[in-house]
């Protein structure tokens, strides 16, 4: 998911033949997992009711039941291989490349996005196996062409992922195990449900489709269509009047807003990738991840339509992390042992 949770049910996916009955349902009936921001304005759900405290305020909840439901994780070297579907600058791609580089960059500047993940590290399997401290950035796959069109379904995003891998040339490496798929889509480009509170998603693909279990996210550039919704706060949505937007770190509003969503999916999709491991609720089809709970929080204080503290630097960009070359503003991620949303840049840190 992400930012603010308002889940929609989509088109139904293609049945799949799993070994066991009980296996089918599950596969069957769980839905993607969606990401989206922002969350000022949101008409409340079931889901939102029993959440909400904990999604809006920094502190800790006794609402709060995340639970380990069993299912595996991403405890091996995890490996992103990005795939880049539409027009994208040269620019644009460095500085994507250089935040998922950042998640173990360790010795980066404080606060930094290697000290933000090591809060997802905290989640473990049914081993006591840790959330892995390594991400890589792997191959990546250029669609220039729009391969599948420039209006994208849940089911056809899995499709372009399928051309990733089974391409005649480069092919990307099947990489079940470790492996995120992360699709980004180019701001001339809709995905079902984009702009519509969702921003991104996780979830894992149909061997029926792509021939492989393979977890996935996606995340768009809402720069052209929607970046009051996506790219808060470096542009804000008319009905919030009186509210300023602040300057990107990186001079890029639609990939400074998506750089938040892909770090919310990553985050979710280690903890979760196939929907049967880390979350609240008791329904798989609707499950409330680590991110989920911190939406719209990047600093202490946050809550509501506050983003809580975040820095200023001398240029005037707001960000709350540092990472390879770059400054960077990501939300903050539920610790589930203290029980509360959490990050580097915390004033108690």
């Amino acid at each position: 998911m992400s930012h603010r949770s308002l889940f929609r049910r989509p088109e139904a996916p293609v049945p799949v033949i799993f070994y066991f009955f009980g296996a089918f349902l599950f596969f069957f009936f769980t839905l993607p997992v969606n990401g989206w921001r922002p969350w000022p304005n949101q008409k409340p759900n079931a889901t939102e009711l029993l959440y909400g405290g904990s999604k809006k305020y920094e502190g800790s909840s006794e609402f709060v039941h995340l639970k380990y439901h069993m299912g595996p994780v991403l405890t091996a070297n995890i490996t992103v291989y990005p795939i880049w579907y539409g027009r994208w600058g040269n620019s644009q791609k460095r500085i994507i490349r250089d935040f998922i580089s950042s998640f173990s960059a360790v010795d980066s500047k404080r606060p930094s996005v290697a000290g933000w993940w090591k809060t997802v590290q905290l989640y473990t399997d049914q081993t006591g196996a840790n959330i892995s401290r390594t991400v890589h950035l792997g191959e990546e796959k250029n669609d220039r062409f729009y391969s599948h069109g420039k209006s994208l379904t849940r089911l056809s995003v899995q499709s372009v992922i399928k051309s990733a891998v089974t391409a005649r040339t480069r092919p990307l490496p099947l990489n079940p195990k470790t492996g995120v798929y992360l699709l980004l889509t180019s701001d001339d480009v809709y995905v079902q449900d984009f702009c519509q509170n969702v921003c991104g998603f996780h979830y894992f693909t149909f061997p029926s489709i792509v021939g492989y279990t393979l977890p996935y996210a996606w995340v768009g550039n809402s720069a052209k269509l929607c970046p009051g919704t996506c790219a808060y706060p470096f542009s804000v949505p008319s009905y919030m009047p009186g509210f300023k937007a602040v300057k990107s770190p990186n001079n890029d509003v639609g990939v400074d807003g998506m750089i938040s969503v892909i770090a919310h999916e990553i985050a979710e999709v280690s903890t979760n990738p196939l929907v049967n491991a880390w979350y609240a609720g008791q329904d798989p089809s609707f499950p409330v991840e680590i991110a989920d709970l911190c939406e719209g929080i990047y600093g202490t204080g946050g809550g509501g339509s506050y983003t809580g503290q975040m820095l200023n630097g001398k240029d005037g960009a707001t960000y709350n992390m540092n990472g390879v070359r770059r400054r960077f503003l990501v939300q903050w991620v539920w610790n589930h042992i203290l029980n509360y949303c959490s990050g580097p840049n915390a004033l108690d840190q």
